[in-house]
């Protein structure tokens, strides 16, 4: 029998570089899924994609299959989609309507609240048998923020609240450009996988050296049809920035490129919207929303969020991950603005476009690039000299600067030594010692 060998984290990962084995080794892969996946909060859904009684839709939490569901009562559950009886899924289609699921291979019926309904041939079975105990089992925590549903199967830990911390601000910036304040997840789904690690997309996301070259072309096409490549976001003149705000959460910040709203002043219906927004928001925080123009944000691990898009990242294996795309809808804008929104999407992120296929096609050769290990390091170094701390605490670098790298590998490395375990412990420690 093999022994597993516990790793060494803080040798694999250092303040400006990383080794290859955090991409390729099935032991680190395995230790993430409990650490990260199973222990934190992770990502699910948005509520606006279940708006009705028996509305549903099937997720992931790391290894587990779940059932995002919203009950007769009205109330949205994360359930484990597996029948109480001998573990097969009760559900297999993607999304619906239903007021039961049931399991196919004994006829177990389960309600859209997760209650046992019924078993077959009940006869069988004697008095001990009740059927309160045998419901389809509820994520031990689920929490939500601005319909942003989060689950997590560890009975016990910190509060979506405080694990969010100032990411919550900018889930703000991407909700609050609606003049309703909501923003709905039903505008269809991009899907593709790659044969590579989950980190490399999580990476990406928040990489603002790679734009001017992955997607040189892409660029280029805009320059031949007369609209300016957007160097005012990329390259060493950009005056966009990158953010590290703790806990693995990060982000690429626009705000300063993009003054006045000019991205959102080109928008069909572009002054009725204005004038909703000033109605709703006022003045002052309206100019702040349509500067702002949404967010380009990392909550790690798995959720990103990039101009109109929801990103979802799931891990399959140590080389093969699955991304979710979830175009999103404003709610109170005229149609046209909302057509244009998810045109500029497809554009560069849909399946024909020209940003996703390039990015895919950097982390599958990465992939292969790692099995050389006559150098294991990859170095994350760019800008560390220049990087500098706001008040608040927050990292700050130049757009191109692998600040966003260095953030989301100092919150890996703190979760998976072991150190948030500890940390929550403590802080358990210190609210009962308040009490």
């Amino acid at each position: 029998m093999a022994v597993i060998q516990a790793v060494d984290y803080d040798a694999l990962v250092g303040e400006d570089r990383v080794h290859s084995r955090v991409y390729t080794d099935p032991q680190v892969f395995e230790d993430e899924m409990e650490r990260i996946f199973h222990r934190g909060w992770v990502f699910v859904g948005h509520a606006s994609e279940i708006p009705n009684a028996g509305d549903y839709r099937l997720a992931w939490v790391g290894r587990y299959p779940i059932i995002m569901a919203r009950g007769e009562d009205g109330q949205v559950r994360l359930l484990s989609n597996r029948c109480r009886h001998r573990a097969n899924t009760v559900c297999q289609i993607e999304r619906g309507n239903t007021r039961f699921f049931r399991c196919d291979y004994h006829g177990w019926m389960y309600r859209n609240d997760g209650s046992l309904a019924s078993v077959s041939y009940p006869d069988a079975y004697d008095g001990s048998f009740r059927k309160e105990d045998f419901g389809l089992v509820p994520l031990p925590r689920m929490a939500s923020y601005r319909g942003f549903i989060f689950g997590s199967i560890a009975p016990n830990g910190i509060s979506l609240t405080n694990h969010l911390g100032k990411a919550a601000e900018q889930i703000d910036f991407f909700v609050d450009l609606s003049p309703e304040g909501e923003i709905d997840v039903r505008g269809g789904i991009h899907k593709y996988g790659y044969r590579g690690n989950w980190k490399l997309q999580v990476e990406n996301s928040m990489d603002g050296y790679h734009p001017n070259f992955v997607h040189k072309t892409y660029f280029g096409l805009m320059s031949r049809k007369g609209i300016a490549a957007p160097t005012r976001h990329f390259g060493g003149s950009s005056i966009a920035v990158t953010r590290d705000f703790g806990r693995g959460h990060v982000m690429l910040d626009y705000r300063e490129c993009n003054r006045e709203g000019q991205l959102l002043s080109v928008a069909p219906g572009a002054e009725k919207y204005r004038a909703a927004m000033v109605a709703r928001y006022g003045e002052a925080r309206a100019k702040e929303l349509l500067n702002a123009g949404g967010t380009h944000l990392l909550v790690f691990p798995n959720l990103i969020m990039i101009g109109v898009q929801l990103r979802v990242v799931r891990p399959i294996g140590p080389a093969e991950t699955e991304v979710y795309l979830y175009p999103t809808l404003l709610k109170g804008v005229d149609p046209e603005m909302n057509g244009w929104r998810l045109r500029g999407h497809e554009n560069f992120f849909g399946p024909a476009g020209f940003g996703a296929p390039d990015d895919i096609e950097m982390f599958e050769r990465i992939q292969v690039g790692l099995r050389n290990e006559l150098d294991p390091w990859l170095v994350l170094s760019r800008g560390i000299a220049r990087e500098r701390r706001e008040p608040d605490g927050t990292r700050v670098g130049h757009v191109t600067d692998e600040v966003t790298q260095r953030g989301i590998w100092r919150e890996w490395k703190r979760v998976m030594t072991g150190r948030e375990a500890e940390a929550q412990s403590a802080a358990m420690m210190h609210l009962a010692a308040a009490d």
